[in-house]
């Protein structure tokens, strides 16, 4: 593909600071590193979590960043290691990852990964860089899935991959929405 291993120029809706509009910008999306994936975003939801951040309340709230955590896309490359998803596989981004290998993971009771949650939190890669820049600054992630961009990258832990007949434009928001509500019935309320 021609965009392997290139930096990819994309629209994006950034928040620049808090308590401002997203503005639609240009932004540079560096390829993926090892163990991260690139994805072309083809649908994206709006959950109450990004107008919470947008709006100043959330503590790990960190600008400029890219918002955005209920998305699907289509795999456009992955970087080295990568081995549970190839280029032009159908994917979303998750905001809690699964390394299938830390005792939360391992633990019947819970699925709250923290392998890579406080490089998350701080709106970073694992490795603690970032992949987007505008106007010459870098955008902070956010919850480790940046969909409000026509490209973002991921952790591969915080990747699934789903039946590319699966429409993109509802099956988005098992990232978050759907998820987070099918949980909280089940477990919390019973």
């Amino acid at each position: 593909m021609a965009t392997v291993g290139k930096v990819i120029s994309c629209k994006a809706a950034v928040a620049w600071e808090a308590k401002k509009p997203l503005t639609i910008e240009t932004i540079e999306v560096a390829p993926p590193r090892a163990g991260e994936v690139r994805i072309k975003i083809l649908a994206t939801g709006v959950c109450h979590t990004d107008a919470y951040t947008l709006d100043g309340h959330d503590p790990e709230g960190a600008f400029p960043v890219v918002l955005g955590h209920e998305g699907g896309g289509i795999v456009e490359s992955i970087g080295e290691g990568v081995t549970s998803v190839a280029p032009g596989d159908h994917v979303i981004p998750l905001y809690t990852p699964q390394c299938y290998d830390c005792k939360f993971c391992k633990n019947p009771k819970t699925n709250l990964c923290q392998r890579i949650r406080a490089t998350q939190g701080q709106g970073v890669m694992p490795d603690g860089t970032k992949r987007f820049t505008c106007k010459g600054k870098e955008l902070f992630h956010f919850m480790g899935c940046s969909t409000f961009s026509e490209y973002t990258v991921c952790a591969e832990i915080s990747v699934s991959k789903v039946d590319p007949k699966a429409p993109l434009d509802k099956v988005c928001l098992l990232g978050c929405g759907i998820s987070t509500g099918y949980g909280a019935a089940l477990n919390t309320a019973k």
